[in-house]
């Protein structure tokens, strides 16, 4: 599947890695997504709440309600850090993985895509919906 086609698809994503700190830019583009429309689930084990919304210690901690609806896992972790998170997203049936901008792992890629999972590597998932979605 085509970047075109998964952000006209796809509604729920998990924020892996995201941070309260406003000048992050998981924080921002977090906030982003949710001004075009997305619904999000805050995945980060060091903060408890983000836009006045709970944050899930991991994929695997989300409610379970919350887990069946998520479509799209997008990765602010460094490379190294992104296996776990792959691995969780193919327990919770996510249907794409994300690594934002600078982030790439090609065993991650591999696995996920074993799985049918779509992967998009080394992207800003805000920059591609502006380009496209605009």
């Amino acid at each position: 599947m085509d970047i075109e086609k998964i952000l006209a698809t796809y509604r729920h994503i998990a924020i892996a890695g995201i941070s309260d700190n406003p000048e992050r830019p998981s924080n921002s583009i977090a906030r982003y997504l949710m001004h075009a429309g997305y619904s999000i689930y805050p995945v980060n084990p060091s903060i408890t709440e983000v836009f006045g919304m709970p944050c899930y210690p991991s994929l695997a901690s989300l409610p379970e309600e919350m887990r069946k609806n998520v479509e799209i896992v997008t990765i602010f972790r460094k490379p190294s850090d992104v296996m776990p998170i792959v691995d969780q997203a193919i327990e919770i049936g996510a249907k794409v993985i994300w690594m934002q901008s600078g982030i790439v792992n090609e065993e991650a890629r591999a696995k996920a895509s074993g799985k049918g999972i779509d992967v998009v590597q080394n992207r800003c998932i805000a920059v591609e919906h502006q380009r496209l979605r605009g």
